[in-house]
């Protein structure tokens, strides 16, 4: 494998990642709630987008921690679009300009196999509140608002749609998601954050991948063939590009149109705009690129056209 400056992103369809990222120079990412609703809802937005699968996530001061899962194999587009998505909207509501996150986010490809590699990032991210001496010996975890615990406690129905607990559940050996099934999950977590003290968590702040050695072996060999070379921003099996002309080609069938009557059309045609919609709320791809490949001229007028249909 040739040597590069900066470790590749490895990426597949159904790849799980334990994602972490810092404020710049270690500065807090998040003023207030405000904030942190602004994140979740983005999160919730890029989710939409990608097709991603939140497992957890939480949020600290100057940092997060994200659980996700890409069955799109598409990492890294998604995380350029949330993350600069966050930041202009933290920047417009604070009046700054400029980085809020430092360098390159960390990712750590996680063994989903269910043999408990998933458990235990999932703790490791539920726990942090507690490490980091938010809540006091005798608050419950789920007193820390702004992780996916409290979630995990809720009913199905009053979590995110994004949220996906069924996997973190299996490997608690819970088969129903029910109140018995939520009490016990609880039980389990708090009985872990009683004997954290001590616990060597070097295997998940460090390196590349967490799991079975056997499956560390394959994605060597696969990386020796180039495996993980589209780590400069194109996804490795299905490119966000290609995702969103098989979205445009769905909806030209859908309407009956031919690729040459995108530019026949008048630039706020009602299909255009349906796909256009589409496009925005599905995929990662810009107002710039919508209007050019819809032919809706400016993205003003692309801008315009999604706003009268809200």
């Amino acid at each position: 494998m040739r040597c590069m400056g900066r470790r590749l992103r490895v990426q597949y369809p159904g790849a799980i990642y334990h994602v972490m990222s810092r404020g710049d120079r270690r500065e807090e990412i998040f003023h207030d709630d405000g904030d942190r609703r602004c994140f979740s809802s983005t999160l919730g937005e890029g989710c939409e987008k990608t097709g991603w699968q939140v497992h957890a996530y939480c949020l600290m001061g100057n940092h997060f921690h994200l659980v996700v899962e890409t069955p799109r194999a598409n990492l890294v587009v998604g995380m350029k679009w949330f993350l600069g998505t966050y930041t202009g909207r933290f920047n417009r509501r604070h009046k700054l300009f400029g980085h809020l996150f430092s360098g390159r986010y960390k990712a750590l490809i996680v063994d989903g196999s269910g043999n408990g590699y998933l458990k235990t990032v999932c703790d490791y991210v539920h726990l942090n509140p507690a490490r980091a001496k938010l809540l006091a010996p005798e608050q419950a975890l789920r007193e820390y608002r702004w992780s996916s615990w409290p979630e995990y406690l809720r009913r199905p129905g009053k979590r995110p749609e994004w949220l996906r607990a069924d996997r973190l559940l299996g490997e608690y050996r819970i088969p129903r998601d029910s109140v018995a099934g939520r009490r016990y999950l609880e039980e389990c977590l708090e009985q872990r954050r009683a004997g954290e003290e001590g616990r060597d968590y070097r295997g998940l702040r460090r390196g590349w991948y967490f799991g079975d050695k056997a499956m560390k072996r394959a994605l060597l060999e696969e990386m020796k063939d180039g495996f993980g070379e589209h780590h400069q921003g194109e996804e490795l099996w299905e490119s966000a590009v290609q995702y969103a002309e098989s979205v445009v080609a769905e909806e030209l069938k859908r309407l009956g149109w031919r690729e040459d009557q995108l530019a026949r059309r008048r630039k706020g045609d009602e299909g255009k705009v349906r796909i256009a919609r589409r496009l925005r709320t599905g995929t990662t791809m810009s107002m710039k690129w919508i209007a050019e490949r819809l032919r809706m001229g400016s993205v003003s007028m692309v801008a315009h056209c999604l706003r009268s249909i809200t």
